[in-house]
This record gives structure tokens, C-alpha cells and sequence, in this order.
């Protein structure tokens, strides 16, 4: 059985009630740990009107799931959804409870990954380099897709990857106590400490992260990395050519990713921000809403939205932002030119190139 997470929001504490212009109110305080957070109303102390339908939003990490709203559920209009309203009328505490995926899938350059329910990887596309010979890993908690190798994270915080290593990307053997990995042309893991560590191509240094601390969560990009710290600032380094690690002035974001050139990342409101290379649009994001996770690819940008529908932008010539019509959808990641989406049923959903049978994933299911 795989080793399960439970991280909880504690959403919603009335701590007392105020006079507000003659109406008795309440008021509500939301916050949050590592694992999710809540986008709306945000997180902090709010003051309501009895009787006030307040929008409450669950942001979900990528490889987590919410179980359910537990606690004083009564006035919740649904327990179950990631995003819902609850009636202040009374005292009441809510939490918000998440646990890491039964599956999740992963984008590579050529390539799809996708971790089943009982811990195992499997992979469809280009295998030049045997990055999609994982069908022997066993006990793996999440997976990341460089553009020619494969990394994945066992529930022991170590480390295994197959493929192109050439850089010295795949060397991660002796890698100990991480709870997450992202990779490009080089390898990220984040450390439960909040340092980070990287191997592999540093032409640029986006391996030179070793004086980070606090971060949340990390992404690569093909030449860049890009790390969430806890107080919802970014930073990144590596290639800048296009400004794509120009992240400093952002703040309150609670979710990151990097595709080729660009960097993206969502806001606590569930809006979107985008910088770096955009000639084909893919930095095109200001006007997307209710988005809990996103995913850069090498020239589109691809949002999941609360409701399970996703939206993109950017390059489409083969088809890869074509997700107009999907539904269900619980993660989503981007490759260079195909998009991939695991449904809530452990089916996955693809669509753009499919030269090497990266997109050959549609009818098999992650359960």
C-alpha cells in the first residue's frame, strides 16, 4: 500500500461575531499547509454578514487529490468538490483533506508517463534512449518527464531515472530524503528540508539551486528551474533569453511550471500569470480564472480548471491545445507538442503529435 499524505486546510474558524452596521457577522479564517491551498476567498481572517454564501476554492498540488471537506459540513453545498461555497451562520471549522493520487501522468519531450494506482510507471513514445523502459520500478509516489529521460520518486525519498544521461541527469542514486522532482535537460529534486538539489546540464546554471531554502515546490523547464517558495514568492535560474526567469515580482502564487522558454504560474485567486518566450501566444494567460493547476509545454501553455475542463494556449499545430471538449480531468502535463490529462476514472486523455506514440494513451486506464 502506498504511503499516503494527508495534508489539511483548516478552512473556516468563526472566532467570534461583530457588529456590522447593525447586522450580526462573523468571522472567518482560512489557512493552509503544504499540499493545497485555498485560492478563494485566499487564506487569512474575513469578516461576513450571518447568512453569507462565501466561494471557498481548493488549489491542488500536481500528485494530490482532495478526499473531501470534513468537519462542520452542514452548510457546505457540496463536500466533495474542490470548489463549493459554505454559509457563515454559525461557529463552524472545516478542513480540507488531501492525499497523494492513486495516479498521475508526466510529459517529456517525445514521451508520456503515467504512475498507476498500485506505485508502478509505465510509458508510451520515443525510447531512443530506453526512457520509457520503467515497467520494472515498483513503489514510486510521483514522476517527472525530462525531454529524453524519466525520474521518479519512491515513497523512501529516493530517487531512480532511466534514459538519455549523457549531462548526467539520470545520476540521482544516492539522492535521500526528497519529496518532490521535476526535470528538463537535468534533474530537480526538492528536499523535505525546503533545499533543493539538481544534476545534469548546467550550461546556463539552472542547476545552481543549492543556496535555496524554503521552497514549496519546484518545476524545470528544457534549460531553466523555477521554485515556489512558502511565502508565494518564485525564483529561477538557468536560461533567460526570453525572460523567463524574470519571476521576482511575483507573490501569492501558490502553483508553478515551466515549459520550454516560458514560466507559468497560478495566483491564490485561481488567476494566472505567464512570462518568457511568446511568439505563439503561450504567455497568453491573463485572462483565465477558476485555474487550480497548469502545465507549460514547449510552445502552449495548458490551465485545469475547478470544474474538471481545461483550457490552452499557444502552438497548435499538431493539435496539442485542442482540449476544448475534455472533462473529468484531475491533472494535466504538456510535452513539446502533445497534451495529456488523467481523468478521474484513471483513464487519460491525449492529444497533439504522436510521431512516437506518445499520444497512444487514450484508452488505457492508471487504476
Amino acid at each position: 500500500m502506498r504511503a499516503t499524505t494527508f495534508f489539511l486546510i483548516a478552512a473556516a474558524l468563526i472566532t467570534g461575531t461583530v457588529s456590522c452596521g447593525g447586522h450580526e457577522s462573523y468571522t472567518l479564517t482560512i489557512a493552509s499547509t503544504s499540499g493545497g491551498s485555498v485560492m478563494a476567498p485566499g487564506e487569512g481572517t474575513f469578516t461576513y454578514p450571518k447568512g453569507e454564501v462565501v466561494n471557498i476554492v481548493a488549489a491542488i498540488d500536481v500528485g494530490y487529490r482532495l478526499v473531501n471537506w470534513t468537519g462542520d459540513v452542514s452548510t457546505i453545498a457540496n463536500a466533495n468538490d474542490a470548489i463549493t461555497t459554505i454559509t457563515v451562520n454559525d461557529y463552524c471549522s472545516i478542513i480540507a483533506s488531501f492525499e497523494e493520487a492513486d495516479f498521475m501522468v508526466a510529459a517529456g519531450y517525445y514521451h508520456t508517463v503515467g504512475l498507476r494506482a498500485d506505485a508502478r510507471a509505465v510509458a508510451a513514445g520515443d525510447n531512443e534512449y530506453q526512457q520509457c523502459n520503467v515497467g520494472g520500478w515498483t513503489d514510486i509516489i510521483q514522476v517527472a518527464a525530462g525531454v529524453e529521460h524519466t525520474v521518479g520518486l519512491k515513497s523512501d525519498g529516493t530517487v531512480v531515472a532511466m534514459g538519455d544521461n549523457w549531462l548526467g541527469q539520470c545520476n540521482v542514486g544516492n539522492w535521500t530524503d526528497i519529496i518532490r522532482v521535476a526535470a528538463g535537460l537535468h534533474t530537480v529534486g526538492l528536499k523535505a528540508n525546503g533545499t533543493v538539489c539538481a544534476v545534469g546540464f548546467n550550461s546556463y546554471g539552472q542547476c545552481n539551486v543549492e543556496d535555496w531554502t524554503g521552497i514549496i515546490k519546484v518545476a524545470a523547464g528544457t534549460q531553466h528551474t523555477v521554485g515556489l517558495k512558502s511565502d508565494g514568492t518564485v525564483i529561477a535560474v538557468g536560461y533567460n533569453n526570453y525572460g523567463q526567469c524574470d519571476v521576482g515580482g511575483w507573490m501569492d502564487i501558490v502553483q508553478i511550471a515551466a515549459g520550454d522558454r516560458h514560466t507559468v504560474g497560478v495566483r491564490s485567486d485561481g488567476t494566472v500569470v505567464a512570462v518568457g518566450y511568446n511568439n505563439y501566444g503561450q504567455c497568453n494567460v491573463g485572462g483565465w480564472t477558476s485555474i487550480i493547476q497548469v502545465a507549460a509545454g514547449g510552445r502552449h501553455t495548458v490551465g485545469l480548471q475547478s470544474n474538471g475542463t481545461v483550457v490552452a494556449v499557444g502552438w497548435n499545430w499538431a493539435g496539442q491545445s485542442d482540449v476544448g471538449d475534455w472533462s473529468n480531468i484531475v491533472q494535466v502535463a504538456a510535452g513539446n507538442s502533445h497534451t495529456v490529462g488523467a481523468r478521474s476514472n484513471g483513464t487519460v486523455a491525449a492529444a497533439g503529435w504522436n510521431g512516437f506514440g506518445q499520444c497512444d494513451v487514450d484508452t488505457k486506464s492508471l487504476n
